[in-house]
């Protein structure tokens, strides 16, 4: 019903637009009393789809890429739609608007979207109050620097989000990698990134101590455009500073082999959906072959069918997430992913 019926309606209007009312739309539902009817269309509940992954015990591995939910406004109310976990943000310490509007294109053609939103978000500490209900699932939270802030500030915007969360989610991502923040894919070298890396472990460890509480998974989320030599610095530097793991991929630059028109391609920004498909399963499998499957990988990337979830999970994803695809096929998606995985077990 939603990719014959209301997604043609949806793909009429501005999607930053619908993007909004979707998200009211969700919200008002689910507090009248449709949140039993979200999870009897859409959730599928079975132990075989429970994975236990840096020390965290997942209900399923389909979850929601940050992104959707920037301002930890929504995540219970996703969870419904059957989504094993949540990531929130990106976050910076400061509320920002992004960039300027209009900065979200959808590519139809392609079954892609362009975005240069920017790190659009109300700040950490507006977050930090949304957390402060009960989850109904495990949370991610995606951090990252302000615009205004330089790069030889960074480490200190990451350490306020990192603090200000660490009570309220269940893991961590360090997102280096979104192409829409100025300089920001400079941090993804590999000096600035182990040294970024190392003081969230310093400060995660002296967490655990202070607390007397378990240290908070940290993940590293990068960029699909690096090279070979660079894949090979982020197996290097996953060792080097023992993160837990890593998610592959954010959007991509490239603007290879689309049909859309000629304009739309031309928009600056970050590009997901289906042309990123075959790039972030490549990294995937580059990453687990050549390091031995020595940590997790979360892929995500042009994630549109159950054939192209299994096909992350096969290239040596431990879980795998979903945004443009989500966008494109309707929250039926996750169900015929989960039900796909259990078939692949009989």
């Amino acid at each position: 019903m939603y990719r014959r019926l209301l997604r043609p309606i949806l793909f009429l209007f501005d999607p930053e637009m619908v993007h909004h009312w979707i998200f009211s739309s969700i919200k008002f539902f689910s507090k009248i009393g449709f949140s039993g009817l979200f999870k009897a269309l859409f959730l599928v509940e079975d132990k075989r789809l429970e994975r236990e992954i840096f020390g965290l015990k997942f209900k399923n591995p389909v979850g929601l890429a940050a992104g959707f939910d920037k301002n930890a406004a929504l995540y219970n109310e996703l969870s419904d739609f059957g989504f094993g976990f949540i990531e929130i943000g990106t976050l910076t310490p400061k509320q920002q608007d992004g960039n300027p509007k209009k900065r979200l294109f959808r590519l139809k053609e392609d079954q892609a979207i362009i975005n240069r939103m920017g790190f659009n978000n109300k700040g950490v500490f507006d977050a930090v109050e949304q957390l402060k209900k009960k989850h109904k699932v495990l949370i991610g939270g995606n951090i990252g620097k302000n615009k205004v802030t330089p790069n030889n500030e960074a480490i200190k915007d990451y350490l306020i989000c990192f603090d200000a969360l660490f009570d309220h989610v269940d893991y961590f991502v360090v997102n280096v990698s979104s192409p829409n923040t100025p300089g920001l894919r400079e941090l993804q070298d590999k000096e600035p990134l182990t040294a970024l890396l190392n003081e969230l472990q310093l400060e995660n460890s002296k967490y655990r101590k202070r607390k007397n509480t378990v240290r908070k998974p940290i993940l590293l989320k990068i960029a699909p455009d690096l090279t070979e030599n660079q894949l090979f610095d982020i197996i290097d530097i996953v060792s080097t500073t023992k993160i837990d793991g890593v998610i592959a991929t954010n959007t991509t630059i490239a603007r290879d082999n689309l049909k859309s028109h000629t304009l739309l391609v031309e928009e600056a920004g970050g590009l997901s959906g289906k042309p990123l498909k075959d790039r972030s399963t490549e990294v995937i499998r580059f990453l687990a072959e050549k390091s031995k499957k020595s940590f997790p990988i979360i892929g995500v990337g042009g994630i549109h069918s159950p054939e192209d979830a299994l096909e992350k999970l096969e290239a040596g994803a431990d879980l795998i997430q979903l945004w443009t695809g989500f966008v494109y096929e309707g929250p039926g998606l996750v169900k015929r992913i989960n039900k796909a995985i259990l078939n692949g077990m009989k």
